[in-house]
This record gives C-alpha cells, sequence and structure tokens, in this order.
C-alpha cells in the first residue's frame, strides 16, 4: 500500500514512521508512506495557505487551491472522484467516524492521500474535490496530522503480514453536539465555485441565523446520532 500526506508540518511525521510496527511494516515494504508539503504547492513569496474567514470570525481557512495543485501533483492528474479512482481523505470533524469497518475498506486500497487541516478549519470546497471525510473522534485537534497518524497506523496493521492476526478498534462513546457550519475564504469564486451569498453580505444576524441552520442540517444529515444523543440527553435532564 502507499501513503501520501499532505501537510504543512511534514517535520511531525518522521519521528511516528520510524518507530514500532510502522517502521517495522515500511521496512518490510508492507506500505510505503510519503509526506508532501503543503506550503511547496502555493504562488506567493511568503507561501500563504491561509485567509480570513468570510462572513467573520475567529482564526484563520485553509485556502483550496493549494490542497488542489498539492493532490493534482501527487496524484499525476486531477482528483477523480468516479469509483475506481485513488481514494483521498480529509481529516475533518465533519467527516465519517474512523472505526474498523471504515479501516477495514481503506486497508483494501492500493493507495490513500489524507489532506491535513490547521488553524479554525479548511475552505469547505475543499471536500468537493476528495472522496472521503474522516474524522477519529468527537474532540478538538490542533490539526488533522495526528488524526493522519491515526489513519496510517490503523490501516497499516491491517495490511497482510504486518501483525501475526488482525485486531479490531474498540467502540468509544463520545459527548453530543453539532457539527460546525461550512467554512469559506477567498477567492469568492473558485473553479466555478461560489460562497453563499449571506456571507458577503455584512448582516451578522442573517450570518449567524444561516450557520446555525447549516450546522444543524450538517449534523442531522452527517451524524444523525449526535441528534438522537442530544435529544436523548434532554428527556433525561
Amino acid at each position: 500500500m502507499r501513503i501520501d500526506v499532505i501537510t504543512i508540518f511534514p517535520q511531525m511525521f518522521p519521528p511516528v514512521l520510524e518507530t514500532g510496527m510502522l517502521r517495522v511494516a515500511r521496512e518490510g515494504s508492507h506500505v510505503d508512506v510519503a509526506v508532501h508539503d503543503l506550503r511547496d504547492y502555493t504562488t506567493g513569496r511568503h507561501r500563504q495557505v491561509d485567509d480570513q474567514p468570510y462572513g467573520g470570525g475567529p482564526g484563520m481557512v485553509m485556502m483550496a487551491e493549494p490542497f488542489y495543485a498539492a493532490l493534482t501533483d501527487v496524484l499525476g492528474s486531477e482528483p477523480n472522484l468516479l469509483p475506481g479512482g485513488t481514494r483521498t481523505i480529509l481529516m475533518s470533524a465533519r467527516g465519517k467516524r474512523l472505526d474498523h469497518r471504515l479501516a477495514s475498506s481503506l486497508a483494501q486500497e492500493e493507495r490513500l492521500v489524507v489532506l491535513c487541516g490547521r488553524y479554525e478549519g479548511v475552505d469547505a470546497r475543499v471536500a468537493d474535490f476528495v472522496t472521503d471525510e474522516v474524522s477519529i473522534g468527537d474532540y478538538v485537534l490542533s490539526g488533522g496530522e495526528i488524526g493522519a497518524m491515526v489513519v496510517i497506523d490503523t490501516v497499516t496493521r491491517l495490511q497482510a503480514g504486518v501483525l501475526g492476526a488482525s485486531e479490531s478498534l474498540e467502540e468509544e462513546s463520545f459527548a453530543s453536539g453539532q457539527l460546525e457550519y461550512p467554512q469559506y475564504t477567498r477567492p469568492a469564486r473558485w473553479r466555478e465555485a461560489g460562497v453563499p451569498p449571506v456571507l458577503i453580505s455584512g448582516d451578522h444576524r442573517r450570518i449567524g441565523e444561516w450557520r446555525q441552520e447549516q450546522s444543524r442540517l450538517s449534523t442531522a444529515v452527517r451524524r444523525p446520532d449526535l441528534c438522537e444523543e442530544s435529544g436523548h440527553n434532554k428527556r433525561n435532564r
């Protein structure tokens, strides 16, 4: 299996990849891991990968273009979302929860490409050109790198010959809550995809209402289990 990682902190990975089971798996040619610096795919002299969020708010949002350029270069072609294409993963709190079933599915692939976000989040349009969004749990991390390491570790141990026998991951319980609303940053129109007009309106009341509604809809569609848990908690107060 080949795994490519796209990150602004490539220096985080060697200590993990050169230790324990992952080192043995790589030396035994069971898995090949390559780490790519996202800043190598920027165009400005400051190698900028983030910008201020449309609609206001704290923090910075990572731009879509550097991720697209990096993914295109790593794949050797533009991202392909059709069945049979390379599985590309964005580490995201909105993503599908990583469990043994998903890990087993990913482990069957010949190649994976993992994208790591940072700061306040990633421009929501990045999700349009990846095949999967994956979360390792309902908690906040500083970035996607640790999640990517979890994915690498999990799928590597499921490769034939790495361990004496495959092992299942233990299920975990999480606190209830809602997913975050979609985030966008400059440019307002990127590869024919635009930013919702309300975020450029300057009307903070409407922006707040839109974000609340998008959060509710995103949770209901992507993680209905969180809605069920929330309702259960309210009934038992």
